[in-house]
């Protein structure tokens, strides 16, 4: 199993926007596709104007299909055009779970 943190840096004033949009139109698609988020984190203190979602995968090759069905989708990809704008950086880690660690949900 591997976990995949996702910390996306949004122009100043955006996340709140950003959430509502995601919460109505993102949300259930992405996670019909991903499964449900092991959790999803906005920034209040440090670095500003970023969210933080841990995603869980039994594989690299999993995340690789379920990322790429993701970006096929067509509804998917009207959403993401949306909020790409107010992207300014992602960032993408891949997280492996030491032998004693309990992730969640598992």
């Amino acid at each position: 199993m591997l976990v995949e943190q996702r910390t996306y840096t949004f122009q100043p004033g955006m996340v709140p926007r950003f959430l509502a949009l995601y919460e109505e139109q993102g949300l259930a698609l992405q996670s019909s596709i991903l499964g449900s988020p092991l959790a999803y984190f906005t920034s209040e203190f440090g670095e500003q104007n970023q969210t933080v979602h841990l995603w869980a995968y039994e594989s690299l090759e999993d995340r690789l299909e379920r990322r790429s069905r993701l970006f096929a989708d067509l509804q998917w990809r009207r959403f993401f055009d949306q909020v790409a704008p107010m992207i300014v950086r992602q960032e993408s880690k891949l997280l492996l779970p030491a032998r004693f660690a309990q992730v969640f949900g598992k």
